[in-house]
């Protein structure tokens, strides 16, 4: 691709040919946090129909892979748009696994319980917990990530690392942002914590993922042959690009009122935004069609 060829496509098509795989972002791009985008998901069934290729979902939700698949199939996402789920979840279970039977801090609402399932997981109290496992804020509807400030100080004093099971700053939940566990996180280390974060933008969630899609062709693929989809610039796409994988940009998703009318965003404008951020697209598109 030249430096003067369009960066506005017109969907997946467009691309689809030059892919054998397709990693794609769940929340922003599949659906809004209360009901699914129809089209993305037909665009992905498309794609797996006419060129044979591979969809792994790559999703910061910071729950097992298998609820992800049920909360989709309750907001109208089919499973013939994917072939298997990736999640936060799963890449923070692995490493918490390594303080079995140590008292944990959670921090997050009592929905993310399941990333412990099956796990000698001990909850424990500020006082006694020897790690911070973070998922989200308590109370999202209400809470922002200065609640939580003083609390953080006396854990920082006490030298707690936090585990971050989900980097998202905000999502989407229908018309409004919601603040997610990476604002934690943020908080945390500005406070002077230490954080270890595994989901996007980080290197763990892409290994899994890459795992993933070798096991479902039964042969591994080069990374030039896997399309990133995403709407997060500091998640999605700087993942992407720091893990060598081309990237679609959805636009309309929580940088939306950045570039011009939604539906319609200016060419300039993103490209701009994608300089300004050391990043860089192989294409983007308003919302993930076909």
């Amino acid at each position: 691709m030249t430096a003067t060829a369009p960066l506005i496509v017109p969907g997946l098509r467009a691309l689809a040919p030059d892919y054998a795989a397709v990693l794609c972002d769940v929340w922003g791009v599949l659906h809004n946090g209360v009901k699914a985008f129809e089209n993305a998901h037909k665009a992905l069934t498309q794609y797996r129909a006419e060129t044979n290729g591979t969809v792994v979902l790559i999703t910061n939700a910071p729950r097992p892979a298998h609820l992800i698949k049920e909360q989709l199939a309750r907001f109208g996402v089919p499973n013939t748009a994917y072939d298997d789920v990736v999640t936060s979840g799963d890449v923070t279970r692995e490493l918490l696994s390594s303080h079995a039977g140590n008292p944990i801090l959670h921090i997050g609402p009592e929905r993310d319980f399941p990333i412990y399932d099956d796990m000698d997981i001990v909850i424990g109290t500020e006082e006694n917990a020897q790690v911070i496992s973070c998922t989200g804020l308590f109370d999202d509807e209400t809470e922002t990530p200065d609640d939580y400030r003083s609390r953080f100080e006396d854990l920082v004093a006490r030298g707690l690392e936090m585990i971050c099971a989900n980097p998202d700053i905000v999502v989407e939940r229908g018309d409004r942002l919601i603040w997610c566990a990476g604002a934690l996180a943020r908080l945390y280390e500005d406070i002077g914590g230490r954080v270890t974060i595994l989901g996007k933008p980080h290197k763990p969630i892409y290994d899994a993922a890459i795992r993933k899609v070798a096991e479902i062709r039964g042969t591994d693929i080069s990374r030039d042959g896997i399309l990133a989809i995403g709407d997060g610039l500091p998640t999605d796409i700087r993942g992407a690009v720091s893990q060598d994988l081309d990237v679609l940009f959805i636009t309309a998703g929580i940088h939306s009122a950045d570039f011009g009318a939604v539906d319609s965003p200016e060419e300039q404008l993103i490209r701009a935004r994608l300089v300004e951020e050391g990043l860089k697209a192989r294409a983007a598109v308003p919302r993930l069609v076909w």
